[in-house]
């Protein structure tokens, strides 16, 4: 079995996703973690939908540096009124061409705030993709432990199988009472149901994972990787280091550049704009011709911005408080995920150099005496239901392992392993 390589999983991609190629098709044999992610990547369905949203910034950038278009104006004076001017006789007819000039550096203050917002969608675009590929690695992580679970139950079933065959020649040969060809019966029909709970569960694990690149149902045969190589963490210091390169954190610094920018934005829009206009006049009355022009300007005596100035100034304070909290949240959850890690490590440990291999000499043990007469098939049927149950707790910790290890490099956005492959 090809081994579980950490750095080779999802956060990895930090560093790696612009080198992974996305070409190729789906895998229809055995399907590692590197072939699920480069799927995902490819055929995810959220982060399709999300590859517009770059577009859509590009084109606010677009309109953010486009100024006010001129504006032409036909203005008609002295016509069907009374006395002399009744009718067109003094008609006035004047044809003007007017611009808004934009004070205070509004366009280039708009520009700004388009170009952060857009570099702001990136880095939550890099988030997504990131939370994507680390459901990924999640949801392969359950079909690795669905897969071994089921291995496992197989086994069950057959040890049970091969139980009852020696328990049905004892019976035959009156050695043993029927009662316990009955118990052990039972017990195998137990394994064949967990074999079938244990199977349905693998195909249900198999179909959410090809549910991530958008297959309707799983076209590998089995998933490749080693649930118990589990290699040790950096230091606690290396990875609160590594915190801030986090998407997550990284966008509060990008965002505060966007407050900021909007901040100013809403003080130059607080200058009123020129609105200058010049054009033809035509005088019916002699045939006359003159030129006609205007500047005009708002005067800012109850209006000047104040609120959006306002707002704008209190939205950047406040990201100041999120980003603080943020980093708190960050640094306790680093915290919990690496002494949970640290245990499940340790509890694996435990469990396959100590726990198991002592199950499984009392397993032989009672056996032996079983076939002895010295125990009963209730001892027996004991030992081997605590040996099962340690192999499956040690499947499910280690699986916990990846997940918290998976958890941890979403973190931190790095590839974590201290050893290298």
């Amino acid at each position: 079995m090809i081994r579980f390589f950490v750095r080779a999983r999802v956060l990895a991609l930090c560093v790696l996703m612009p080198f992974i190629s996305v070409a190729g098709a789906e895998v229809t044999d055995e399907l590692t973690l590197s072939d699920a992610l480069r799927l995902a990547l490819q055929n995810n369905p959220d982060l399709a939908v999300s590859s517009y949203e770059l577009k859509i910034h590009d084109a606010r950038v677009l309109q953010a540096g486009l100024g006010p278009n001129p504006e032409l104006t036909l203005t008609a004076e002295n016509f069907a009124g009374s006395g002399e001017a009744k009718g067109t006789k003094l008609l006035e007819t004047t044809l003007s061409l007017g611009q808004t000039i934009e004070l205070g550096g509004k366009r280039g203050s708009r520009i700004t705030v388009a170009n952060i917002d857009r570099e702001l969608s990136g880095i939550d675009r890099q988030a997504r993709q990131l939370d994507v590929l680390a459901e990924v690695t999640r949801k392969f992580i359950d079909a690795v432990a669905a897969q071994q679970v089921l291995e496992l139950s197989q086994h069950t079933r057959q040890l049970a199988q091969q139980t009852l065959s020696v328990i049905e020649k004892r019976v035959q040969a009156a050695r043993t009472p029927l009662a316990e060809q009955s118990r052990a019966t039972i017990a195998l029909t137990r394994a064949r149901i967990a074999e079938q709970q244990a199977a349905l569960s693998l195909d249900n694990a198999r179909h959410e994972l090809a549910a991530m690149w958008g297959g309707d149902a799983p076209a590998f045969s089995r998933v490749n990787a080693d649930l118990f190589l589990m290699p040790s963490l950096q230091s606690y210091e290396q990875l609160q280091s590594q915190l801030q390169a986090s998407p997550d954190l990284l966008r509060f610094a990008t965002e505060a550049r966007l407050r900021e920018a909007e901040w100013k934005l809403a003080q130059s829009q607080a200058r009123s704009d020129l609105n200058v206009s010049a054009g033809v006049r035509h005088l019916q009355a002699s045939g006359d011709y003159a030129l006609v022009a205007q500047i005009a300007m708002p005067l800012p005596f109850a209006n000047r911005n104040q609120g959006t100035i306002q707002e704008a100034q209190v939205k950047r304070d406040q990201l100041h408080v999120q980003s603080r909290a943020a980093l708190i949240h960050a640094q306790t959850t680093l915290y919990r995920l690496y002494q949970q890690i640290h245990f499940s490590q340790e509890a694996v440990a435990q469990l396959r150099k100590e726990a198991i291999p002592q199950a499984e000499a009392a397993v032989a043990q009672t056996r032996d005496g079983y076939e002895r007469g010295r125990f009963s098939y209730l001892e027996l049927a004991t030992a081997q239901q605590d040996l099962f149950e340690l192999q499956r707790a040690a499947i499910d910790v280690a699986a916990d392992y990846h997940r918290l290890f998976t958890e941890l490099e979403r973190l931190t956005c790095e590839p974590l392993a201290a050893t290298s492959n």
